[in-house]
């Protein structure tokens, strides 16, 4: 199996993992020591008018998002995930969830803001590029991103070693699924984007969360 087709697998089994995960997802993960600040941090950014949400989940983050926004466009490939995120928000919410794999979509407008939770891990290394180009496509002039990510990987889950960022996880019910996982140190991750022309602050926790917020270089909000 060649490269192309090795990643093309393995992206299909993450989303496997997180449509089989839908009905039993849990935001236990914010639990952790610095998952708190992140949400203050999203608070404080106010992420005002329109608002794009990649990998959207189970809406986690939608519900704070629409504290701010003028209206949210929240993007997943997962159907089960996007009932769940549906399920979170009041009814008439300016919310229009949108079913798409984020590796071909391409956005149909332009955003004040670009937000994603938890979900630049979950990018192979070899699209980092490129889906920042979708993120540079989706934003307005002078818009602004927001990310929420951590770099919580067990011992149990490195199947193929540290230094890879295939990881496998289980669901409940046992069954186990390889997923990217890629383990960001915010000063490296920090050192891409400005690479790629982003002018993107990230802001590590107490644990094993970090936020950034920026813009593209040249573009003050």
């Amino acid at each position: 199996m060649n490269t192309a087709s090795a990643q093309e697998q393995l992206l299909s089994e993450q989303r496997a993992y997180y449509s089989a995960l839908a009905p039993d997802y849990l935001d236990q993960l914010l639990d952790l020591p610095g998952g708190a600040e992140t949400t203050e941090a999203l608070d404080a950014f106010r992420p005002s008018g329109s608002v794009l949400e990649l990998a959207c989940g189970p809406g986690t983050w939608t519900p704070q998002l629409l504290r701010h926004a003028h209206e949210v466009t929240a993007v997943d490939v997962s159907p089960e995930m996007l009932a769940s995120a549906a399920r979170r928000v009041p009814d008439r919410a300016p919310v229009r969830f949108v079913e798409a794999d984020l590796f071909v979509w391409e956005p149909d407008r332009r955003y004040d803001v670009v937000f994603m939770g938890c979900w630049l891990s979950h990018v192979p290394a070899g699209r980092f590029a490129s889906f920042w180009s979708l993120v540079a496509a989706a934003l307005a002039p002078h818009g602004r991103v927001f990310f929420v990510d951590d770099h919580y990987r067990t011992p149990e889950e490195l199947v193929e070693g540290p230094a890879s960022s295939t990881i496998q996880r289980r669901i409940p019910d046992g069954r186990a699924y390889r997923i990217v996982k890629v383990p960001y140190e915010p000063v490296e991750l920090e050192g891409q984007l400005r690479e790629l022309g982003w002018d993107i602050t990230v802001t590590p926790t107490a644990g094993p969360f970090f936020w950034g917020a920026g813009h593209r270089t040249g573009e003050c909000p």
